[in-house]
């Protein structure tokens, strides 16, 4: 709880109904059709809802570790099942219709030890690039409130009064967002508009209506028409959810759920610093302090009075300018990061098909 700054529900009670589990044990869970068998280290207890499976003849556990979660054998487990997206479960059923490799428990240990070894250093690549994706980040969210709150160059500052910008340029002012900004609620009737839109990670993204993927509805009527310019904010969940970008800015016309605050600037010309500077308020966390009691959660009459430095238009433009230039090239190291991520990942997913359907044996030691 310490470590991630939230609460955990622990279950003292109504345990009778619950599944033993001992170590190598194989569970299906209930995300098994997209990332296979889970195998337990540790001895412990899982609910009803998951499948323990316990081998009835000698293995290597770790040989059958690997091979769970390879992507043959998930694509196997899932044809067994025809109505995956409509909530039914793999069951053990499932399980028992897709053949199993047993290769001598000699070539199970070399090939997992093998592995274990292989895919320990592909992990160790992974996380150098993950943790220069951080380090390139925090980079990113420093100057972005550096420069919201200080300007492009040098200059005499004052002191606001304000806790999340306590100083900012003698010649700027401060004032209330709402001032500055309506909400705007167009609800998509009739269907008018399908260009999808949805907020990841601070930035508003297009997505495929026709998509299978993630929970979407059967009908987008009630979703939001948003214009290029306009500010997108989520307001759900504040304590709980602090990794999470808040503020994200349209740059095309689409339908957002209705569930995200939408707010458009009075001057487009200063759609961009605005959208920095609750950026900035955002990774200030700002909005954590807000939202109180059980809705954790936050409307637009309350946010509207967040206050944020006001600097002259010219300069407001000037300063968006320059961020959208920098983040540019913060954006392109991080994709690059991002894409060798991909490649290591894939690399070592061949590697551990080719491994355990024996497609390639194991070098000699």
């Amino acid at each position: 709880m310490r470590l991630i700054g939230g609460n955990i529900v622990l279950a003292d009670k109504g345990l009778d109904d619950w599944k033993h589990v001992e170590p190598n044990d194989y569970i299906i869970s209930l995300r098994s059709f997209q990332g296979g068998l889970e195998m337990s280290r540790v001895t412990g207890c899982v609910t009803w809802h998951y499948i323990v499976l316990r081998p009835r003849q000698e293995i290597y556990p770790d040989y059958y570790k690997h091979l769970f979660k390879c992507d043959g054998y998930i694509a196997e487990l899932n044809s067994t099942c025809q109505y995956l997206r409509d909530g039914q479960d793999l069951r053990f059923s499932n399980f028992v219709q897709v053949p199993l490799p047993i290769p001598p428990i000699a070539e199970q240990r070399a090939i997992a030890a093998y592995l274990d070894k292989a895919c320990a250093e592909v992990d160790r690549a992974i996380e150098a690039a993950e943790t220069s994706i951080e380090e390139y980040l925090t980079y990113k969210h420093s100057i972005t409130y550096a420069t919201v709150i200080g300007g492009i160059g040098k200059s005499p500052l004052k002191r606001t009064g304000v806790e999340w910008m306590s100083e900012i340029p003698e010649e700027w002012n401060t004032i209330e967002v709402g001032r500055l900004a309506e909400q705007i609620k167009n609800s998509n009737d009739g269907m008018l508009e399908t260009n999808l839109l949805s907020l990841s990670y601070g930035t508003v993204r297009r997505r495929d209506i026709n998509s299978n993927e993630g929970l979407l509805p059967a009908s987008f009527e009630s979703y939001n028409i948003i214009e290029d310019g306009d500010i997108v904010l989520r307001f759900t969940d504040l304590q709980n959810d602090q990794k999470s970008l808040r503020v994200g800015r349209a740059t095309e016309r689409g339908i957002i759920t209705s569930a995200y605050v939408v707010i458009r600037p009075n001057e487009y010309e200063s759609s961009r610093y605005i959208y920095y500077a609750l950026h900035s308020y955002d990774l200030r966390k700002g909005f954590y302090g807000m939202g109180a009691g059980v809705r954790q959660g936050l409307k637009w009459q309350e946010a509207r009075y967040i206050q944020i430095p006001q600097p002259p238009l010219e300069e407001q433009i000037a300063i968006a300018d320059y961020l959208d230039a920098k983040c540019a090239e913060i954006d392109a190291a991080i994709e690059a990061k991002r894409n060798i991520i991909d490649e290591l990942k894939a690399y070592r997913k061949s590697l551990v098909y080719e491994y355990v359907t024996g497609k390639r044996e194991v070098p000699c030691q």
